[in-house]
């Protein structure tokens, strides 16, 4: 086996360039298998890990068809007062024209309550956040994030100003701390938000109605998501007459299992892709094998004629077939890791970063092996069957 090893070797290293011709099919599949896979695991590692710091403390339920009785800003308020619920919050949002001085931009404007920014873990820079009366009494007053009161006002400190939107004039009462972590401030990253009361919302905006299409449910201090859930299922059901296609509950477990299901069929489809182009390689390996075995017939004519077996030929070319697709995945793992490195220097702004996956690493010298075997072995069986008198006999 060690002498069929250093023959293959110096077999390779006598015509390097068309051994590196040869494993280039091989380097670029592996290549091609390892960043690919490698580069959907890390992003779907990083929104994975985004949404699991949200926490699985939420709810988010959308009504599609009330049944004539619509969820309103006090059915949330009698829902937070059962046990099973802590905090209950509508989702409605609006696009409005910001005006500040001679700065204009579009807004999204969000109806909010109290609820809203302890249930989305917003924390309040500046001021205050929208409360009570500021709702019932529908109050002109907006809470902005930390980027929109720099684009929109130009500093930070911006308490008692007024923000134009469509034309209506909302004094800032808050500044909420702009969280770069958080999987809705990465989504939101270069919006620029207003918050204001529901209500308020419901005037500005034509749209958004009292009865509420979407909200957020939070489960209580120390109390668990599936009771929250069984009771929000409990209490959507009675009032929508036991509908259960009038409402759909999602929680971050379903994004995060979502999540999952789509990652592993897009691993699958893109180490298909980059498996073919292995397979590809491979046919190249037998070429290249087949004419070497014609190169070398004469001495595959003396090697029988001084006694070598037909298996000992046939390992010296299985082995030499294998040995160029080890070497050509040897070569695409660490151009793998270069370029994964410069990747994740590139994108080191953005807080991704990717590295190899060994389990895919494992998987590319399986397959590369194999293909070195299979390949490798027609083109192998056939020097071994060349009959020692027509092997000597050939070219001569």
């Amino acid at each position: 086996m060690i002498q069929a090893f250093k023959m293959a070797m110096k077999s390779i290293s006598g015509n390097k360039f068309r051994a590196f011709l040869t494993m280039l099919g091989i380097i670029i599949g592996v290549m091609a298998l390892v960043i690919l896979v490698s580069l959907v695991s890390g992003a779907t590692g990083t929104v994975t890990d985004t949404i699991s710091s949200l926490g699985s403390n939420l709810l988010s339920i959308t009504v599609s068809d009330d049944k004539g009785k619509p969820v309103t800003l006090d059915t949330l308020d009698e829902w937070m007062e059962d046990p099973r619920i802590g905090l209950a919050a509508p989702s409605a949002t609006a696009s409005a024209t910001g005006k500040y001085g001679s700065t204009t931009k579009t807004v999204t404007v969000y109806g909010a309550t109290p609820a809203y920014a302890p249930i989305n873990d917003q924390t309040v820079l500046l001021g205050r956040f929208l409360n009570q009366a500021d709702v019932e009494n529908h109050t002109n007053v907006c809470v902005i994030p930390e980027k929109t009161a720099e684009d929109m006002i130009g500093y930070t400190d911006c308490l008692g100003e007024e923000l134009a939107l469509n034309g209506v004039k909302y004094t800032v009462v808050g500044v909420l701390k702009d969280d770069d972590e958080s999987l809705a401030g990465i989504l939101t990253k270069n919006s620029m938000m207003a918050y204001i009361p529901y209500t308020s919302l419901m005037r500005l905006s034509s749209t958004v109605s009292s009865g509420i299409a979407s909200f957020s449910v939070s489960a209580p201090e120390g109390g668990s998501l599936n009771t929250t859930e069984n009771a929000m299922e409990e209490l959507l059901l009675e009032r929508f007459r036991e509908d259960e296609d009038a409402y759909s509950i999602l929680s971050q477990d379903m994004l995060e299992d979502a999540m999952t299901s789509v990652t592993a069929i897009l691993t699958v489809l893109l180490g298909g892709i980059a498996a073919i182009s292995l397979v590809v390689g491979g046919i190249g390996i037998m070429n290249i094998m087949l004419v070497t075995v014609t190169e070398r017939t004469r001495e595959i004519g003396i090697r029988k004629a001084i006694g070598a077996g037909r298996g000992v030929i046939l390992q010296q070319f299985l082995l030499e077939s294998v040995v160029l697709c080890m070497i050509g995945c040897a070569i695409g793992v660490f151009l793998s890791w270069v370029v994964l490195r410069v990747i994740s220097v590139m994108v080191a702004s953005m807080g991704l970063s990717f590295g190899l996956e060994w389990g895919v690493v494992v998987i590319a010298v399986a397959f590369c092996f194999a293909i070195g075997v299979i390949f490798g072995l027609y083109p192998a069986n056939k020097a071994a069957k060349l009959p020692p008198i027509e092997a000597l006999h050939y070219g001569g």
